[in-house]
C-alpha cells in the first residue's frame, strides 16, 4: 500500500455502523468531511458528535441516521449520499462484504473496519496519526497490527511538538525570499538552516521563532 493524504473538505463520508468502531471512524473524518453515520443503534460516544452538529470552522458536520441496514439496502444509501469514502463498520460480516463490494463496483474508496491484512484493490486503511496543527505524520502497518501503529504514534507525538510553528515560519520565509529574488539554491539552504535550528524549535512563541529564523537567514545569506 502507498500512503497518500486526501483533502476531505467539501466531501462526504458514509459510515455504516453505530458501534465504537463506527464512532472512531466518524470522529476521525469529522475533522474535515461531512459525515453520515447509519446504524440501528448508536453507542453513548456518539453524543460527543451529536446529530447535525457543526464540527469545526471548516463547515464539516456529522449526521446520525437511525436505520437498520441489510445487504440489499447498500446501493440505495450510496445513491442517496454520493460519498467520497465509505466505511463498513457494522457487526455483520455479510453486510460489510456487501458494502465493500458495492463501493468497489462504483469506484468509491472503501474502508472495511473488520478486516486486517490482505485487502481488495481500492480499499483504504485509516492510519494512526500524530498531529500538530496541519503537520501530520501517519503510521500504518498494512492493517496487520493496529496496536503497533498506536504505539509508534505515541512515540512520534512528542517529536512533533512545535512543528506547526516551524511550518508556519518556513512557509512565510520561502515566500519572502522569493519576493527578494533570492536564488533557489540559496532559499533552500536558508530554509533548511531554519528547520535544523533548535532555537527555532524551542522558541517560546511564534514571534520568537520568526526572530530566530530571520537571524539565521541573515547569517546564511
Amino acid at each position: 500500500m502507498i500512503p497518500l493524504l486526501h483533502d476531505f473538505r467539501g466531501e462526504r463520508v458514509l459510515v455504516f455502523g453505530g458501534g465504537r468502531v463506527g464512532y472512531r471512524k466518524a470522529r476521525r473524518f469529522a475533522r474535515e468531511a461531512t459525515v453520515v453515520v447509519v446504524g440501528a443503534e448508536f453507542t453513548d460516544e456518539f453524543e460527543e458528535l451529536g446529530e447535525h452538529r457543526q464540527s469545526d470552522e471548516r463547515g464539516a458536520r456529522t449526521s446520525l441516521v437511525r436505520a437498520h441496514v441489510s445487504p440489499g439496502d447498500v446501493d440505495s444509501w450510496l445513491d442517496r449520499t454520493e460519498p467520497a469514502l465509505v466505511v463498513a463498520a457494522t457487526s455483520d460480516d455479510e453486510c460489510n462484504a456487501a458494502i465493500e463490494r458495492a463501493a468497489s463496483e462504483r469506484g468509491i474508496l472503501v474502508n472495511r473496519a473488520d478486516r486486517s491484512g490482505e485487502r481488495e484493490s481500492g480499499s483504504v486503511v485509516v492510519p494512526a496519526t500524530a498531529r500538530d496543527g496541519d503537520v501530520v505524520v501517519a503510521v500504518g502497518t498494512g492493517g496487520r497490527s493496529p496496536a503497533l501503529s498506536k504505539e509508534l504514534r505515541k512515540r512520534i507525538e512528542p517529536e512533533l511538538e512545535g512543528a506547526e510553528t516551524v511550518a508556519a515560519v518556513t512557509s512565510d520565509l520561502r515566500e519572502a525570499l522569493k519576493r527578494r529574488d533570492v536564488p533557489p539554491h540559496e532559499r533552500r539552504d536558508a530554509v533548511r538552516a531554519v528547520v535544523d535550528s533548535d532555537a527555532v524549535w524551542n522558541a517560546e512563541d511564534e514571534k520568537s521563532a520568526r526572530e530566530e529564523a530571520d537571524a539565521i537567514v541573515e547569517r546564511v545569506l
